[in-house]
């Protein structure tokens, strides 16, 4: 196993050589790299070029993607300067501090659904087609509505209509193997581009509480189809349709209570995504775009338990959506996106009284955007999206920014925005027991009341907790989020970008302990309980040392807190336990804030490619500091006297060569320190090589 401290000088002199001398071994006649001319749609809703945009924003293109070697969208995010992915119920990404619930992910502009424990599992998604990945930082609610609180993750597929066809295949470790088909072609007005996907692997993993990594194989397959039909000059026709399939063999091990139970079985998801879009120009200023969107997520888990109780857990969930959005040139500097949608939710679960008990939620919502430039260096933003959503009050939701180009070196950008978080089905109508798991139960804030008070009446409850009291409606959670930057290019091999942000965050949801039945099962629901702050710095500089050598370096220094825990400290209510057993009252420089959370995070990406284009090698580095994971000293909070997670290290690195007849080769070894964390990273696979052969040919349509 990797020790921590090994490898931080290496990495931090790394880090400031680069910083400092960067400027001077960059060479001031290499061409400009044309970082800030790409176009980026998800901060606007607009095509607009990166340089004009006001919020923190990047793009991870096509080349970056495959020349990482990656498969699945968490291969790609993990290498991405301030997220991180998290392991629990399946692979989540973490965004300025802000767990995985807050982060919206959309594939072509429209949600994904389908989580578990507020978890949205990355590697549900291929990245076979995908175009680009577009990163939007911090509250963007004014515009997506609930789930965008800590930001937006844009997945936007290849909708390219050219004669093409591309095939790849690649083998690896842990007999894991990836194949993809992707053709195209134009027939007269109609376009058709078609994408299939297929993954297996003997996967890897650890059991909960044991060091012992186990196969637990993994089946995925993805067809995609897309059409464009041009009608006219100005109106056209999209259509896409997707589908997801996934089966996994689970092998689980839980403790609760001092019970041990291990389950095997198998979970079986199923995804479809239905998605036309029309777009019509009534004239060079006013487009307008109707969009319907459909998309259902089936998924089941059977486990079979040494206990000898069966788990059949089923859970169904449903989306529909109509949305109007216009776009209006008011005058060559005043633009206006406005649009109005209907959102209607349906959920059957077993884990909600009954698979066949269907429940359901309504949303209507609209929302303004407007950008001005009254100086061609100066772009001002303002946005405000209203949600009335059916199960609980009306949001609304506003946005200001400004971006500011001082002169072709230096912009400058300052955003504003209020993020909401609606409370989701789960944490309103659960009807949980987890009999692989010593029988514990969640039931959601609408339903716990009642069925504790039945329980409570036929005695099966031994305690009432504190916190049963506090159950009411919940509330939607809310974000103040701030974020100011600066993009500096001293040069034009040297891009440089610099952010400060804070998200100041409401009625935080937690799980809770309410209740405690005779056998000493627990009984669990959700309440509003607290505030808290996510705050820090991200910087992330692109330094083209030659035309043919590009490095990346990107950083991020996160601070959390709670802040009733702060008000508490400050009136010296907590008390910790040193090492040597002493107990003392706690001060504020013991506190640490948000679990699972690391002060510092650092991604380095070296890579080389001549001037041809014909082969290329890079290595990348993740490095995460350590992070608190239990409340040892048993004080309520988290201290300098809780146990931590190792700080580790990552290095990835692959080559490959394109050859004139069309194939490619590409070579790669990830994990290559073998960094395995049996305790805080049960799905970190160890070392794994891999070998891909691609073809791909395309010719232009006449």
């Amino acid at each position: 196993m990797i020790q921590r401290h090994k490898y931080i000088p290496f990495l931090t002199l790394f880090t400031l050589l680069l910083f400092f001398i960067a400027p001077v071994i960059a060479q001031k006649n290499i061409a400009d790299t044309a970082m800030l001319d790409d176009v980026v749609i998800t901060a606007t809703r607009t095509e607009r070029k990166l340089s004009n945009v006001a919020v923190p924003v990047s793009i991870i293109n096509k080349k970056t993607i495959q020349q990482a070697g990656s498969l699945r969208l968490k291969d790609i995010l993990q290498e991405q300067a301030g997220l991180f992915i998290t392991n629990g119920f399946g692979a989540g990404v973490q965004m300025q501090g802000l767990n995985p619930d807050y982060t919206l992910i959309l594939i072509d502009g429209e949600p994904i659904v389908g989580r578990t424990s507020g978890i949205l599992d990355l590697n549900r998604i291929t990245v076979g087609n995908i175009k680009k990945i577009e990163i939007v930082k911090g509250p963007s609610s004014s515009l997506y509505g609930s789930e965008a609180l800590a930001g937006v993750i844009n997945i936007i597929t290849d909708k390219s209509f050219q004669k093409k066809l591309a095939l790849s295949a690649r083998y690896g470790g842990y007999k894991t193997a990836d194949a993809n088909i992707n053709t195209s072609a134009t027939f007269g007005k109609l376009g058709i581009n078609t994408f299939f996907n297929y993954y297996y692997t003997n996967g890897y993993s650890i059991r909960p509480y044991s060091t012992q990594r186990i196969l637990q194989p993994i089946q995925r397959f993805t067809p995609q189809i897309q059409l464009n039909y041009a009608f006219n000059a100005a109106t056209k026709l999209q259509l896409s349709i997707r589908y997801n399939h996934e089966l996994i063999k689970n092998e689980i091990s839980v403790s609760n209570n001092g019970i041990t139970t291990i389950s095997t079985g198998r979970e079986l998801n199923k995804e479809f995504n239905f998605n036309p879009t029309l777009t019509h120009q009534f004239s060079k200023k006013i487009q307008t775009i109707a969009r319907l969107y459909a998309t259902i997520f089936e998924g089941s888990q059977k486990l079979a338990t040494t206990a000898g109780i069966g788990y059949d857990d089923y859970f169904k969930q449903q989306l529909y959506k109509a949305e109007n959005q216009t776009d209006i040139t008011i005058h060559k500097n005043i633009f206006v996106t406005t649009g109005l949608g209907y959102i209607k939710e349906f959920v059957n679960s077993s884990r909600y009284d009954s698979k066949y008990s269907q429940k359901q939620n309504d949303i209507k919502y609209g929302f303004v955007q407007t950008e001005w430039r009254p100086y061609k260096s100066i772009t001002l933003i303002a946005g405000l999206r209203y949600d009335d959503n059916a199960i609980y009050a009306s949001a609304v939701s506003p946005k200001i920014a400004i971006n500011i180009a001082v002169n072709k070196k230096i912009t400058l950008q300052a955003s504003y925005g209020k993020g909401f978080k609606a409370p989701d089905f789960r944490q309103l109508y659960l009807n949980f027991t987890n009999t692989s798991a010593g029988s514990y139960s969640v039931y959601g804030a609408l339903e716990a009341t009642n069925i504790i008070a039945i329980q409570n009446q036929a005695g099966l409850v031994r305690q009432l907790e504190n916190d049963y009291y506090k159950l009411q409606s919940l509330q939607p959670e809310f974000s103040n989020g701030f974020n100011a930057g600066i993009t500096l290019k001293p040069t034009n091999t040297i891009q440089w970008q610099i952010n400060i942000f804070r998200n100041d965050i409401k009625n935080l949801i937690e799980s809770r302990l309410v209740a405690t039945r005779i056998d000493n099962t627990q009984i669990y629901s959700y309440i509003n309980v607290k505030s808290a702050y996510t705050q820090g710095l991200e910087t992330n500089i692109t330094v083209k040392v030659k035309p043919t050598i590009t490095t990346t370096i990107g950083y991020q220094y996160l601070l959390t807190a709670d802040k009733d825990e702060l008000d508490k400290i400050n009136q010296q209510i907590y008390y910790v336990r040193e090492a040597n057993g002493n107990v003392r009252v706690m001060e504020k420089n013991d506190y640490l804030g948000l679990p699972n959370r690391s002060k510092h995070m650092i991604n380095g990406k070296v890579n080389y490619e001549p001037i041809n284009k014909k082969w290329f090698v890079n290595i990348r580095a993740m490095y995460r500091s350590k992070w608190v994971v239990f409340d040892k000293d048993g004080n309520g909070v988290y201290n300098k006297q809780d146990e931590f997670a190792k700080g580790f290290l990552l290095l990835n690195s692959s080559a490959g060569v394109q050859c004139k007849n069309g194939f490619r080769f590409q070579v790669g070894v990830d994990n290559i320190l073998n960094y395995i964390d049996a305790n805080n990273l049960p799905n970190q696979a160890g070392i794994s090589f891999f070998g891909t052969i691609a073809y791909a040919i395309t010719s232009k349509n006449k």
